[in-house]
């Protein structure tokens, strides 16, 4: 596909391969077969289902719920009935919970059945139902022979409201087309090499935009999702010899913890020869190609530009590559002006197809307006190119951390600490992590008079954060340097560990 042709939404393609292909594995999820004709006719069932339920086209519907082959026919059954999809982290709870449930204003909300309780404990006042999904339950489905046969969405039509964790405020909900899921997936196919034949082995959650632009590329080639329930560093290359996998995916910290595992014959013994993704630091690079015997190939993006913006093809160790055929990148300084090759600059994307960029956040122009100027993505990230025109990628210009594939609101984080009766003020910020590319400090300071129980503490914020979002180290402090406008000053905050309580070995560092 070149820039100039006319890119489209999935959908159709789908409904064709269905129909023309219906015994084709589109995926297998734990071993199960999730052939085009079941997944054609489940997700039939569903939006069947919701349509009774009075869910209208261009409505949103959350959804809650861990991999399953149910969980392919929910996000195709929604796709198939023009209904936006609003994937939750199956790992939110308490106030991030509420907080998106109750902004994504949905006319129904699906969740695990292990998961509503903590619909319920979050608070959330909704305007509609809340129903369990129910994996066990889906052949049952089938028989309800009645055909779904609306027409398939416009390419611009949503497809999905993505909430990505914000910097200075709460989530923002990215809306992402039919047009972007397509163009996430086409770039996902050449990132990867992908071709004819090949296993793509699944381990990352649907609800993240790196498990969702994998509904696409069984469309665009022969290939088949190999889907498990969950990543595993000790069975991983038992589970990718299993299934006959050709591709792996990484993020975050996946190549460290992989290659922090004990040497050993399974470690060639596969058929894996393309490792793809982002995240990948320089000093790894080489060092897992040569122990596993893989290609390594890297990419750069974010949700509110079709998921992927630049692609490494061409092996440069520590760089991100070229944009994808329907984007432009520059770098600008604080100013707008482009800076000179070699100097960093903020990583600004245009587009050179009509809809590859989002076109904003749902319910706040605010944000919008502040990422999305003159036609273009400013997006907050800092990188540089080199000699040959191959972005590098340094890192954020603004408040968050990058912690286990996941970027982690430092205002989220306090806005969670500020209930703690016994805290005072809070600050979060990155650190160096043993894995991955950082790991989160906290800075509490305690109201006068009281003193804190950091154990406590944590485990307090376990209750309330996801898993990634808790803080490794909390280090209290008696008060913070802060700015004339009374604002923490955290680049004065110390980063080192040392010191401070550390949730791992739960006791000082």
């Amino acid at each position: 596909m070149t820039a100039a042709q006319e890119i489209g939404g999935f959908v159709p393609d789908f409904l064709a391969l269905a129909g023309t292909q219906p015994d084709r594995l589109f995926a297998r999820f734990a071993g199960e077969p999730v052939s085009f004709n079941w997944l054609m006719q489940a997700s039939g069932a569903i939006a069947r289902r919701l349509r009774r339920r009075g869910v209208q086209r261009h409505d949103r519907v959350a959804v809650m719920q861990q991999n399953s082959r149910a969980a392919l026919a929910t996000l195709y059954a929604l796709a198939r009935a023009g209904i936006a999809w609003v994937p939750v982290n199956a790992q939110l709870r308490g106030e991030g919970l509420r907080y998106i449930l109750e902004h994504c204003q949905p006319a129904l909300v699906i969740a695990d059945i292990d998961l509503l309780p903590l619909v319920a404990a979050c608070g959330a006042v909704l305007p509609c139902e809340c129903v369990a999904s129910d994996d066990g339950g889906t052949e049952c489905w089938l028989a309800d022979n009645t055909a779904f046969d609306e027409p398939p969405p416009a390419p611009d039509d949503p497809f999905a409201v993505m909430y990505t964790s914000g910097t200075t405020g709460p989530p923002k909900g990215a809306i992402v087309s039919h047009r972007m899921i397509r163009l996430a997936g086409e770039s996902a196919c050449r990132v990867s090499a992908a071709r004819d034949g090949d296993v793509f082995y699944m381990w990352e959650p649907l609800y993240h935009i790196g498990g969702a632009q994998l509904l696409v590329p069984p469309l665009l080639r022969q290939v088949t999702l190999a889907m498990v329930p969950r990543f595993s560093a000790s069975r991983l290359w038992a589970e990718v010899r299993e299934v006959g996998a050709t591709h792996i995916h990484f993020l975050g910290g996946i190549l460290q913890i992989l290659l922090k595992q004990a040497p050993g014959l399974q470690d060639r013994a596969h058929g894996v020869r393309i490792a793809w993704g982002g995240g990948c630091p320089a000093h790894v690079w080489r060092p897992f190609e040569a122990r596993f015997g893989m290609q390594i190939r890297e990419c750069y993006g974010m949700t509110e530009a079709s998921s992927i913006t630049t692609w490494n093809d061409n092996g440069v160790v520590g760089a991100v590559g070229r944009p994808v055929p329907w984007f432009d990148v520059a770098l600008l300084d604080g100013a707008g002006r482009p800076v000179r090759q070699g100097e960093r600059g903020e990583i600004v994307v245009r587009s050179l197809v009509q809809g590859a960029l989002f076109p904003g956040y749902f319910r706040n122009p605010e944000a919008t307006a502040k990422v999305l100027r003159d036609g273009a993505l400013h997006t907050g990230d800092v990188g540089s190119l080199d000699a040959e025109g191959n972005l590098i990628f340094h890192g954020r210009l603004s408040d968050s951390v990058r912690c286990r594939g996941e970027n982690v609101s430092a205002w989220e984080v306090e806005h969670v600490v500020a209930g703690h009766p016994d805290v005072e003020d809070s600050a979060m910020i990155g650190v160096a992590a043993d894995i991955g590319e950082q790991d989160i400090k906290l800075f509490v300071q305690p109201k006068p008079g009281q003193g804190i129980d950091i154990a406590g503490l944590s485990a307090w914020l376990s209750q309330r954060l996801a898993p990634y979002q808790n803080p490794r180290y909390i280090a209290v402090v008696a008060a913070f340097e802060r700015t004339p406008s009374l604002r923490i000053m955290k680049h004065k905050l110390p980063r080192a560990s040392e010191g401070c309580w550390d949730r791992q070995t739960q006791r000082n560092s």
